[in-house]
C-alpha cells in the first residue's frame, strides 16, 4: 500500500522480505532476506531512503543500515516501541496518561505486582505480541500462576485493567522539517485481539478531546525527533484518554484514508520521509474500514455495495491472518451504519 500511494509521485521501491512472495513482491522487487542480511542491507544502501511498516523489525539492524543510508522513522524510535516498559516509560516522562504497569521478570514479581495494582490486569510480554498474542488477562487470583505457566520465561510487563468506554487512535505525521499533521480520532472495535472495524471519523469527538490526543500525539512526535506516520492506540474513560501503545509506522486503523481521507496515510509517510509537503487529513465524509481475517468474500459481494472498496493482499487465507479489507464510505452515519451491517455478514467480516 505504500509503494501503490508512492507510483503516482513518481517513486520506485524494493522491499527486503523473510517471506518469500510476501505482497510487495507482487509489484516491486523484493529481496528475501533476513532484516540483518548484509547483501540485502548493501542494496538497499543504494536507495534514498529506507522506511519500514513492520515494527518487529530488529532495532540493531535498523541502527547498523541507518549508518549507510537515511533511516526513517528513526531506529530509535523503533526501539522504544518495541519494549512496551520503554513504551510506558516514556508515555509516564511525558505525562501521557497510562494504566498502572510494572515490569516482571519472575513468579514472585508479578505476585508483587498483583498486589500492588490489583485484579483485573493485564500480563503482557514485552518484546513482541500482535493481534492479541503474547498477552494475559488476570482475573482472578488463581489467575497468576495460569499467566506465569502460558508466558514466563521471557520479559513480561504487568498492566492494570483499564475498564474503557471505547478504544480510539490517532495517526500523526511528522515531516523532516517539523512540521505536524493529524487525522481525526477513529473508534476501533477488536474481536479475539484483532482489529475488526473502524469508523472513521470517530462519533461524538469533542474538539477537547481531539485537542488532547493531538498533544499527546505532539509530545511523542517531538520528543523521539520522529519522522513518518506514529499511530497512537488510547482507551477513553470518562471523558479521559490513556495510552495503549504506540505503533511506529502506518497502521491497521488508518487504512480508511486511501478512500476516506484527503491525503492517505500512506502517501502522506512517503511525503514525510521525503521531505515533501504534507498532505491534508481531512475525512471527505463518513467512512469505515473492516478487516478481512482468515478468508476471502467474492469480489461482487463487496462491490455491489454503494461506496464499498476492496482491498486483496495476495496472502493466502488462514484462520486469524488478515488477508485484506473493505473501506466504505457514505453520505451520512446512518447510511454508512447500513452498509457496514450489509459487507459485516460477508466471508472474512464476519
Amino acid at each position: 500500500m505504500l509503494a501503490l500511494s508512492g507510483y503516482p509521485l513518481g517513486l520506485r521501491f524494493v522491499f527486503v522480505d523473510p517471506v518469500p512472495n510476501a505482497p510487495g513482491g507482487q509489484i516491486a522487487e523484493q529481496i528475501v532476506a533476513d532484516y540483518a542480511d548484509a547483501a540485502a542491507h548493501a542494496r538497499l544502501a543504494e536507495c534514498d531512503v529506507v522506511t519500514y511498516e513492520f515494527e518487529s523489525v530488529p532495532e540493531a539492524a535498523a541502527q547498523k543500515l541507518a549508518e549507510r543510508v537515511l533511516v526513517l522513522p528513526p531506529p530509535s524510535a523503533l526501539a522504544t516501541a518495541q519494549d512496551r516498559l520503554s513504551e510506558k516509560r516514556c508515555f509516564q516522562k511525558l505525562g501521557v496518561p497510562t494504566a498502572p504497569f510494572a515490569p516482571v521478570s519472575t513468579l514472585p514479581e508479578l505476585e508483587r505486582a498483583v498486589a500492588d495494582i490489583g485484579l483485573p490486569a493485564v500480563l503482557k510480554t514485552r518484546r513482541l505480541g500482535y493481534d492479541g498474542k503474547g498477552q494475559f488477562v488476570l482475573r482472578k487470583p488463581e489467575d497468576v500462576a495460569l499467566a506465569w505457566a502460558e508466558l514466563g520465561g521471557v520479559s513480561l510487563l504487568l498492566e492494570g485493567f483499564v475498564r474503557f468506554e471505547r478504544e480510539l487512535s490517532l495517526l500523526g505525521v511528522r515531516g523532516k522539517d517539523g512540521s505536524t499533521v493529524f487525522y481525526p480520532l477513529v473508534e476501533n472495535h477488536h474481536r479475539d485481539g484483532i482489529l475488526r472495524v473502524t469508523w472513521a471519523p470517530a462519533p461524538n469527538v469533542t474538539p477537547e478531546l481531539q485537542a488532547r490526543a493531538e498533544h499527546y500525539s505532539q509530545l511523542l512526535l517531538d520528543k523521539l525527533d520522529y519522522v513518518g506516520v506514529l499511530a497512537l492506540e488510547l482507551f477513553e474513560l470518562g471523558g479521559d484518554l490513556y495510552a495503549n501503545e504506540m505503533a511506529p509506522r502506518v497502521h491497521n486503523s488508518g487504512h480508511f484514508s486511501i478512500e476516506g481521507a484527503e491525503t492517505s496515510q500512506f502517501e502522506n509517510h512517503l511525503r514525510a520521509v521525503l521531505g515533501l509537503p504534507l498532505g491534508a487529513t481531512a475525512v471527505r465524509e463518513p467512512c469505515a474500514m473492516l478487516n478481512l481475517v482468515g478468508a476471502l468474500p467474492q469480489p461482487e459481494s463487496v462491490l455491489e455495495v454503494p461506496g464499498a472498496h476492496l482491498h486483496f493482499y495476495g496472502k493466502a487465507p488462514r484462520p486469524g491472518r488478515k488477508v485484506g479489507h473493505i473501506t466504505v464510505t457514505a453520505p451520512t452515519r446512518a447510511e454508512l451504519e447500513a452498509r457496514v451491517a450489509r459487507l459485516s455478514t460477508l466471508p472474512g467480516a464476519v
